[in-house]
């Protein structure tokens, strides 16, 4: 990485802060082992075939066997035309084909966009397909009728045959995964390889997972960190554990556990004898719990939004200070605190964060618009580099540690999930006989009020559902008569939460 300069704008800095702000600001150097995330993969399962790569309720693959299958799906994806750089749909829920599809759609260069095909609306998976340009879809034969793309592959029919390895020039891409967007609508976000080997094979991220290691597979796969989940075993030659329905069972046989602090809190950990690391992300983590895990496994708390590749600050908890912190930037990228007019804040004070370096992502699909408003110029690395508002607000602290402040807009974590409130209110709105309505995240739930109290609240929990995804539903709907307003004409949600506990 190229190393921080020293702009104009540092010159406003207080003379003791400038040198903290860019040594704070800037992670360590290291160099990946690799510069495709799946060549990690095909090395170990070259070294250890006959490891267990992958389980799932009873069935389970080898290294060589997953590494066999994958190439065989390769090649079918190369017979239907896919290339490198294409977009290929992984619609699959949580399995080992779900492992396959992944694994082939690197192998042949192109990108892989996943949704969990059995919980995922309609409406959505077509908007993923349409924005993404996606031609070519695999899933299995129970779903395959139900999904409306050019060519629908189903994993689980293909015939066997003998392949080897595909030949296809690598793509820049890996995966593209769509988030809640500032107006609703999802936005694909490109995640490179070189974003995905920079925090995947580099300490912290790599958490230290080495061959016998077994990574619980706990997360919605379209969510950024079940890739954290996935190749975090399987580029270290360790197990992917993927859960079925049962949380809780896959965390007890699991050394490792990537999660939301949501997923973490139901989980045990008296149960989870054998859990050596832990990390969370995807939202604020509770302090009682990092207490309770780090009293028996390494903890980690890291931070990040999907832009600038799962996760970019991360923090060793050590419970004897019991000081929870977001961290500090992972190798290799920068994390610069900012005012609005984007110039550096004294340490210690309060602004919005920004990140730099190899974790900004390639930007998003179809709206060069939204790139061009989060991504901006990188002043402090300079050249070609990009910096990404994360719209995180944080603080240094004396010792060079990141404190996170909350967001500047609306955007809220729902079970690791951006969701848009007004994104909510819109679809709670078109319910008949809704005049108004809000949303707010109450103790980590979403709930929305509707006016005026005659309107069925069933009737607006399955409007939501209908328009968009399942995370975006609130738990409970409450009708009131009237949303109380603040003195600026604005909805008061402060006033709407305090009749949640009423309601």
């Amino acid at each position: 990485m190229t190393a921080m300069t020293e702009p104009t704008a540092v010159q406003d800095l207080p003379p003791s802060d400038r040198p903290l702000f860019l040594r704070f600001g800037r992670g360590p150097s290291a160099t990946p082992p690799f510069h495709r995330i799946h060549h990690a993969f095909e090395a170990h399962a070259a070294r250890s075939p006959h490891a267990r790569a992958v389980e799932h309720e009873g069935d389970c693959l080898t290294y060589g066997e997953l590494d066999h299958r994958a190439n065989v799906a390769a090649a079918e994806l190369l017979d239907a035309g896919v290339r490198p750089g294409d977009h290929v749909g992984v619609f699959l829920s949580r399995s080992i084909h779900m492992v396959v599809g992944i694994l082939a759609v690197l192998k042949v260069g192109a990108a892989y966009v996943p949704q969990d095909v059995r919980i995922t609306p309609a409406p959505h998976l077509a908007h993923v397909i349409r924005t993404a340009g996606i031609t070519v879809v695999l899933t299995t034969t129970e779903h395959a009728p139900e999904l409306s793309a050019p060519n629908v592959l189903a994993l689980d029919a293909l015939p066997d045959r003998r392949v080897g390895p595909p030949t296809a020039a690598p793509g820049d891409t890996a995966v593209v995964i769509f988030t809640s967007g500032t107006t609703g609508v999802p936005n694909g976000v490109r995640v490179t390889h070189a974003n995905l080997c920079n925090v995947l094979l580099t300490a912290p991220g790599d958490l230290g997972v080495r061959p016998g290691d077994r990574v619980a597979h706990l997360l919605n796969i379209a969510f950024d960190m079940a890739v954290w989940e996935l190749f975090g075993a399987l580029a270290h030659g360790a197990t992917a554990v993927l859960r079925g329905r049962d949380i809780a069972a896959t965390a007890r046989t699991a050394t490792v556990l990537i999660a939301t602090p949501g997923v973490l809190s139901t989980v045990d950990p008296a149960a989870c004898p054998d859990v050596r690391v832990v990390a969370v992300a995807g939202e604020r983590c509770p302090q009682p719990l990092a207490d309770a895990w780090s009293a028996r496994a390494a903890f980690h708390n890291a931070c990040g939004p999907t832009e600038v590749t799962i996760v970019n600050t991360v923090q060793r908890y050590d419970p004897a200070t019991g000081r929870l912190t977001i961290g500090r930037p992972i190798p290799n990228t920068t994390v610069y605190v900012l005012d609005q007019d984007l110039r550096p804040c004294p340490i210690g004070e309060v602004g919005e964060m920004w990140a730099g370096g190899a974790c900004v992502t390639a930007g998003y699909l179809g709206n060069d618009v939204l790139t061009a408003q989060r991504y901006r110029p990188d002043p402090f690395l300079g050249g070609d580099h990009l910096m990404f508002r994360t719209r995180d607000l944080g603080r240094w602290t004396p010792d060079g540690e990141l404190e996170h402040h909350g967001r500047t807009d609306d955007q809220v974590k729902v079970r690791g999930f951006r969701v848009e409130l007004d994104a909510v209110t819109s679809a709670l709105e078109t319910t008949d006989g809704c005049a108004r309505a809000t949303t707010v995240l109450h103790d980590g739930r979403l709930v929305g009020f509707v006016s005026p109290a005659t309107v069925d609240v069933r009737a607006a929990t399955d409007a939501v559902a209908r328009a968009l995804p399942y995370y975006c539903v609130p738990s409970q709907v409450v009708a009131v008569d009237d949303l109380p307003l603040t003195e600026r004409g604005k909805v008061d949600r402060a006033a709407l939460t305090s009749l949640v506990t009423v309601a």
